[in-house]
């Protein structure tokens, strides 16, 4: 396992852009699969998307397309949420997720490290 802090939540009007970063340390960065999923109040945590280990192209859920654009910084050991044209239905708490292995998936339940959480509010 790897541990994960994510930091860039916070506060913004609908139609803002929000960077979320999440830090990864403990093992070998760049063989992990990377993910970020969102938990709304009261709701189970959903995938958002995620990128491979070996960089190739993210992929997203549909309702954040052409909205969020994940990537990863193997040096730094970073991987990163950029979210832009967020609505108030973007407000959620934001995870980061490894996952070291050969099957790839949007599955909670397969990513074994996760950070903390960090919120995003978006106000209308």
């Amino acid at each position: 396992q790897v541990q994960l802090v994510e930091s860039g939540g916070g506060l913004v009007q609908a139609g803002a852009s929000l960077r979320l970063s999440c830090a990864v340390s403990g093992h070998t960065f760049r063989l992990y699969d990377l993910a970020w999923f969102r938990q709304f109040l009261g709701k189970e945590r959903e995938f958002v998307g995620g990128i491979r280990w070996h960089e190739a192209n993210p992929n997203y859920v549909d309702s954040v397309k052409g909205r969020f654009t994940i990537s990863r910084d193997n040096a730094r050991e970073m991987v990163y949420l950029q979210m832009s044209s967020l609505k108030p239905d973007d407000a959620a708490v934001y995870y980061c997720a490894a996952r070291y292995g050969p099957i790839y998936g949007e599955q909670d339940r397969i990513y074994d490290s996760w950070g903390q959480g960090t919120q995003v509010t978006v106000s209308s």
